[in-house]
């Protein structure tokens, strides 16, 4: 049987490790908005791609298993904040330059907010709020990429998109040092899958704090090789 969770969580109840790989979502209304979505991006490079990152989130057992397991809710965010939202970002391009500093402070307030156990706690416990949750991630991502991709400069891609980096990686750190755990939703189905709350937790973080980082550093090395490209064609100029 699933481990009891809190009611109203969109993906159900945690299901157990053997029929964890079972536990599809196949909810009308999201697969609809995702179809609906690759239709309206189907032209763009990176549109697809971001679909794809999105249909892998909500509707394959990672949906499911990321009710009861900390580690996996966070891949689950990581991949709305890190990885469909710069492809979402690169396929709906900003039609003007604009500061990063107001998209990143908003993002970065979002994401830390949101991981706060209160706050966690009630997304994970009522659909409403589960549902501003991803929204708000993954709106307040896809703004921050799009600003630092149509930064005035290469150097300022590359700063704001280091300092995404370095504050992915510090909530990772906090969560990844806790002493003990911090959310009431993730008390007991660990234990399904060998795992302690506080080290389920651990992973979590760990999870923030390197693999994260990676998206935002590759943006670095391309934003970097963008300056490069454009210092080089204003010195033949």
């Amino acid at each position: 049987m699933p481990v009891e969770i809190l009611p109203g969580s969109y993906c159900g109840a945690a299901p157990p490790p053997d029929l964890a790989l079972r536990s599809w979502n196949l909810d009308p209304l999201l697969l609809a908005g995702l179809l609906l979505l690759l239709v309206v991006l189907r032209n763009a490079r990176t549109g697809p791609a971001a679909v794809g990152v999105l249909a892998f989130a909500f509707v394959s057992p990672l949906c499911a298993i990321s009710v009861g397991l900390f580690s996996a809710r966070v891949v689950h965010h990581v991949l709305l904040v890190a990885v469909a939202a710069p492809l979402l970002a690169a396929a709906l391009p900003a039609r003007r330059r604009s500061g990063v500093a107001l998209s990143f402070l908003v993002s970065t307030a979002l994401l830390w907010a949101w991981h706060l156990p209160a706050a966690y706690d009630l997304a994970l416990s009522d659909v409403v709020v589960y549902w501003v949750m991803q929204l708000t991630l993954l709106g307040s991502a896809v703004w921050f990429w799009r600003s630092v991709l149509s930064a005035r400069t290469g150097i300022d891609a590359v700063l704001w998109s280091l300092a995404g980096l370095m504050q992915m990686g510090a909530l990772g750190a906090l969560l990844t040092f806790a002493p003990a755990p911090l959310y009431a939703m993730h008390g007991l189905a660990p234990l399904a899958w060998g795992l302690t709350p506080l080290a389920d937790q651990q992973l979590g973080g760990l999870i923030m704090w390197v693999p994260a980082m990676l998206p935002y550093a590759a943006m670095i090395a391309l934003s970097a090789r963008r300056g490069w490209r454009a210092g080089n064609e204003r010195g033949l100029a």
